[in-house]
Order: structure tokens, then sequence, then C-alpha cells
């Protein structure tokens, strides 16, 4: 991209020039605007970094989901499943049929399945331990999102912040030379107005990618959910049949 350059003629009749690319406006900026833009531009990249993650591990778990889900509902032995797995599930669908298994086998090892009260809290014990793991499972695979609701939040004033400061450098450079001619006025407004974009450029993608992000999260806690629901009267099932 060829630098923007502005020509303007002063009172005395000379020609002077400013060049307004992007890197120009950076390196005259005051040291205020320098932090602001530096601080958004760090914004920026960290929230395309989250966003690249956070897609590419969503495209992932759903597709370890439907693997699982397909294992699962195969019609095998859900013993032999569990011993597959072991204790090292890779996705939370299966760490959640994991922490059910695991609280089966435990209550069964215990003779706690023998008795009536036992078999009657049990589907209790297991509905609670797949809850906590999908809530843990879940915080682990929203981290970081807190971040892009705060970039999307926060940048366009901390970007109109530096907007501010600079319009106030550029009206004390007219004060001070006693001139209002566009080679005075054009690379200060150029300048504050770069802090506003930069903003811009760091809040909407974050706002567009929390939103979208956040939503496929919501479908996926669902799909957890509703297989932890019907897992759980899997083995509810179960132990009433050995009543």
């Amino acid at each position: 991209m060829e630098p923007t350059v502005v020509q303007a003629v002063t009172l005395g009749g000379d020609v002077v020039s400013h060049d307004l690319s992007m890197l120009a406006l950076f390196l005259r900026a005051d040291i205020i605007v320098k932090i602001v833009m530096g601080m958004l531009a760090m914004a920026s990249f960290w929230s395309w970094a989250i966003i690249f993650d956070k897609m590419l591990r969503l495209r992932k778990l759903y597709s370890q989901a439907e693997h699982f889900e397909e294992t699962f509902w195969s019609g095998g032995s859900l013993e032999e499943l569990y011993d597959r797995i072991g204790s090292r599930p890779l996705e939370p669908m299966s760490a959640l049929f994991v922490a059910a298994m695991r609280e089966w086998r435990r209550s069964a090892a215990k003779g706690l399945a023998e008795s009536d009260s036992a078999k009657i809290s049990l589907p209790q014990r297991i509905d609670r331990v797949m809850q906590v793991t999908l809530g843990r499972e879940m915080d682990r695979i929203e981290r970081h999102m807190s971040f892009l609701a705060s970039v999307g939040s926060t940048a366009p004033f901390i970007g109109l912040f530096g907007t501010v400061w600079g319009i106030m450098n550029s009206f004390q450079s007219i004060a001070m030379t006693k001139n209002t001619s566009l080679a005075v006025v054009a690379p200060g407004i150029a300048e504050a107005l770069f802090a506003t974009a930069l903003g811009l450029v760091a809040a909407i993608p974050a706002v567009i990618a929390y939103n979208k992000i956040s939503s496929d999260l919501d479908r996926y806690a669902k799909r957890l959910e509703a297989f932890a629901g019907e897992f759980g009267a899997i083995l509810s099932r179960q132990i009433e049949e050995k009543m």
C-alpha cells in the first residue's frame, strides 16, 4: 500500500507534505496515543488468536462427539467401552461417560448396590458426578471467552480516549502556531481518528466472534446435557432391573 500524502499551502506560500500512512501516524503520535494504539493492536492480535483457537477446537469437539456417540450407540458393551477409553478421556462427552461408569463401578466394588437404599441413591450420585464433570469441562472450553467480551465492550472507548487526547494535542498545536491551515490540523486529526479506527478494528471482530462462539458453545453444552440425561436413564433402568 502506497503511503497517503497530504500537501497543503501555508500562509507563507510554502507547500508542506505530510505522510498519512498508518506507520507514519503511529510514529508521529503522542506517547499516550502510542500506548493506546499499542494496547489496541495487541488486544486485536490476541482476540484473533482466541477466535481461531475456539473455532478449530469446537470443530474438533463436534467431530469427536459424533465419533463417540456412534461407538456408544452401536450396541457394544459399556464395560468394554469404559475399559477401552480408560482413565484418559479425549473429549468432554467421553469424560461424562467415564465419570458415570467410574461411580457405577466404585459402588459395585464396595457392595453398595446390594442394599435397596444404595440402589435408590446411586442414580442421584451418578447424575451429580456427570453434572460436576460437565461444568468442569465447559469451564475449560469457555476459557478466554471473557477476554473477547471485554475487548468488544471496552476497545471502542479506549480508542475514543486516544482520539480525544490526539484532538487536544491538535488544538494545542493550532494555538501555538496560530495557524489553522490543513498542514497544521490534518496530521493531528488523522492520528486521533486512527486510534478510534484501531478500537473499532479490535472490537467488531471480537463482538461478532463472541456471539457466534457463545451460540456454538451453548449448543454443544445442550448436546452434552442430553447425553448425560440419556446415559443416566440407561443406568437407572439397569439399577431397577437388579432391584
